[in-house]
């Protein structure tokens, strides 16, 4: 089946047979020694400068997400939080759930962020940090990080990415950014299996959120300060998601990010053939996933249902958008021969 969801997604033979490389006790050195491998191949993909260190939280990315969103304020603190699709919305939710003072500047969900409206509501006095997505997995749509951190930078905040769907899809420079916490996850883009998310934290504010007030047990960094993985990891999970870095970081974070754009590329082509319509301008995409226009006469079930029988899995529209569009990703261990099948395949189910 080959799997155009975006996550979990299709992974390679070699991180499959990591799944089988046997039983171990988490709390034996050689566990110890996989989860440091784990955090450092995550820097070397994607903190390159240095200066960051890598959390591990056996769990989905939102497990991350909330992580991060928990531990980013002070007592007094509050939080800026840039929605425009669900993920920026369930920051909020996070935020609410942990009954932390946050702002909300919504925005459309096929455009950016409103950068004079996120500075508004960041120059207030007790604003400390400022979250936004990378990559909205509702529709795809890439933001434009760097004018968002140049002015968390401006006012002094700590700059907060859900990079979940982001990290080895598109690119993310953490240093021309700003970012001082990074949420990902090791289903997506990296092409393991899900149940590891990690966050990447900038060491030069890493002891200030560790004196942070702990608003979860679980689901904390500072939890993580006295030692590495205080709870039970997913230790075969781990075993995967390291050999999926190790993959990564063979290929070059450059070129799987350049791998993922030429399929893009391929496939929107051949919805354009098709008559089929994104639903985002090309300035504003990313590589990994593509938002269509529901074509006239046809469901998603529709969709779904006669692209699965011939071996394909899409994806439905999220939120308002649920039953306007259909989601088409291009993420995971495959090749141009299975979206040229696809392609043919879609062709069919729409004829």
């Amino acid at each position: 089946m080959i799997l155009l969801n975006p996550g979990p997604v299709n992974v390679s033979p070699r991180v499959t047979a990591a799944l089988g490389r046997g039983d171990l006790c988490h709390r034996e050195p050689e566990c110890a020694a996989l989860m440091a491998s784990i955090r450092e191949r995550l820097l070397r993909a994607f903190a390159t400068a240095g200066g960051f260190r890598a959390v591990l939280i056996t769990g989905s990315g939102t497990a991350a997400v909330e992580t991060a969103v928990g531990s980013v304020l002070s007592e007094h603190g509050r939080l800026v939080i840039a929605a425009n699709g669900v993920y920026g919305e369930r920051m909020a939710e996070m935020a609410a759930a942990a009954r932390l003072p946050h702002t909300v500047v919504r925005g459309d969900w096929t455009a950016p962020p409103d950068l004079a409206a996120v500075e508004r509501a960041v120059r207030a006095p007790d604003v400390e940090a400022l979250a936004v997505v990378h990559n909205e997995t509702t529709t795809g749509l890439r933001t434009p990080l760097g004018g968002l951190g140049a002015l968390a930078r401006r006012h002094g905040k700590l700059l907060l990415v859900d990079s979940v769907s982001g990290l080895a899809g598109d690119p993310l420079d953490l240093e021309a950014v700003g970012a001082d916490l990074v949420a990902g996850t090791s289903g997506k883009c990296i092409q393991a299996f899900p149940g590891m998310g990690f966050v990447l934290v900038r060491e030069s504010v890493w002891e200030r959120l560790r004196a942070h007030p702990r608003r979860s047990v679980y689901l904390s960094l500072a939890t993580y300060g006295d030692q590495p993985m205080p709870f039970t990891p997913a230790v075969q999970v781990g075993y995967a998601f390291d050999e999926a870095l190790a993959e990564l970081l063979e290929e070059g974070v450059a070129g799987r990010i350049a791998r993922y754009e030429a399929a893009a590329a391929h496939l929107r082509a051949g919805f354009e053939r098709l008559g089929l319509t994104c639903i985002l301008p090309p300035a504003l995409r990313c590589n990994t996933i593509t938002s269509l226009g529901m074509p006239a006469g046809h469901t998603y079930a529709s969709l779904h249902d006669g692209l699965k029988e011939r071996g394909f899995v899409i994806y439905e529209g999220q939120g308002r958008l649920r039953s306007e569009i259909v989601r088409v990703c291009n993420m995971g261990h495959l090749g141009r021969a299975d979206f040229e099948r696809f392609l043919s395949a879609l062709g069919e189910v729409l004829a």
